[in-house]
């Protein structure tokens, strides 16, 4: 059989991968997860009894787009947070933010830009659903490295005017995954007025928004609707999976231009998957309730502050502004997560595996990615494993 040629350049996943360099491996003591971002705080309170209220809206088919009640709370959210009061025709409910941020691209790249093959920007390292979205559309990936040089963001700025005419669709993700790094308003600003200037879409992923150390980051489409920008400029994705301690929940959510979100719900009219009603039950609730959200986050800010005692003294340490990973400077990343799994039993991640080499050079070969996801005491543990290990 003839098969597509445009997955063929994709490495193979990060966690099989991980899986392949540690686990014909015995680990060097009690096993410590650090690896895959999925919080482990307790499930908000409200959740059970409001699934068991609507368990029988199992037996109906779900609304596509979001009931009205959900994309009234969401709306709700996003005034309170951002101070942008966007009608519901705008907001779209989604099955996480990874589909969301796959589909987007599929309704909203043009096969064409200027008569040419168009280009996704994608920040370097980046979560990998960008690269398969570029891939499936046919676009042009160009990698921009997000380093320490460039303050762990992409400096879309600095690309040829050649390769920003052709861009379609730049995907920024701030917070950052694996970083942490947040993108200021005078950062967001000019690269709106850059989206602006060369006719492309922002993908602006903010699942990690509400993990902040010291206060809020903002948001690409409140930015976007201080100065006036184009409403289709922006289209932003959020979900319940960080905010709100949810991952297999599912629900998340994305808002942009009328346009933008209209072709998008076409899109998944056809082929998308509708929230379970249920779910959409809980993630009403959840949307519209803070009180957890800041009980998960101070878990999180007692985890930083255990993170800043250990590595006292390492100079290349730093917290991140948000998020729940660490982002720490190695030799090799390869190299120290084997290590780190032989000789402790803590399992890492490299940030080679979340990276793209270009032009002979890989960004986060000289890092691994720690995901601060555990209890806080099995976190301590193996972060003090992790430092004795590979900085003492």
């Amino acid at each position: 059989m003839a098969f597509p040629e445009r997955f063929s350049n994709l490495p193979e996943y990060a966690f099989p991968r991980l899986r392949a360099l540690l686990d014909e491996h015995a680990p060097g003591g009690e096993q410590i997860a650090m690896t895959i971002g999925e919080p482990r705080h307790a499930l908000p309170g409200f959740v059970a009894p409001v699934l068991a209220q609507h368990i029988a809206e199992f037996g109906k088919y779900p609304v596509n787009e979001g009931t009205p009640e959900l994309l009234a709370a969401i709306a709700g959210w996003i005034d309170r947070r951002f101070g942008v009061d966007l009608a519901p025709g705008r907001i779209m409910a989604l099955n996480g933010t990874r589909e969301g941020l796959y589909n987007a691209a599929v309704a909203l790249c043009p096969e064409e830009k200027r008569g040419r093959r168009p280009v996704v920007l994608i920040p370097n390292p980046f979560y990998q659903v960008y690269a398969v979205a570029a891939a499936t559309v046919g676009a042009e990936p160009v990698f921009v490295p997000a380093s320490a040089e460039t303050g762990f963001l992409p400096d879309y700025a600095s690309l040829p005017a050649e390769v920003l005419d052709r861009t379609a669709i730049a995907y920024l993700c701030s917070p950052a995954n694996p970083q942490g790094a947040v993108a200021s308003r005078a950062y967001l600003e000019t690269l709106i007025g850059l989206a602006e200037k060369h006719d492309f879409q922002i993908f602006a992923d903010e699942c990690y928004s509400e993990l902040w150390r010291t206060e809020p980051p903002p948001g690409a489409l409140e930015v976007a609707a201080r100065i006036g920008a184009d409403p289709e400029r922006v289209v932003i994705f959020h979900s319940l999976s960080k905010r709100s301690n949810l991952p297999g929940l599912r629900s998340g959510f994305c808002a942009g231009g009328p346009e933008s979100i209209r072709r998008i719900r076409q899109l998944r009219a056809y082929a998308g998957a509708p929230l379970p009603l249920p779910v959409q039950r809980v993630s009403e609730v959840a949307w519209a309730d803070e009180a957890h959200v800041i009980e998960n986050r101070a878990l999180y800010a007692e985890k930083y502050a255990i993170a800043e005692e250990i590595f006292s003294g390492v100079n290349s340490f730093q917290l991140p502004d948000a998020g729940f990973f660490l982002w720490l400077p190695v030799e090799d990343g390869e190299a120290a997560a084997l290590k780190l799994w032989r000789e402790t039993g803590v399992r890492v991640l490299p940030g080679a595996y979340l990276s793209r080499e270009v032009a002979g050079e890989n960004p986060g070969k000289g890092y691994i990615r720690v995901a601060l996801v555990a209890p806080k005491e099995e976190t301590q543990r193996g972060l003090q494993r992790l430092r004795d290990c590979l900085y003492a």
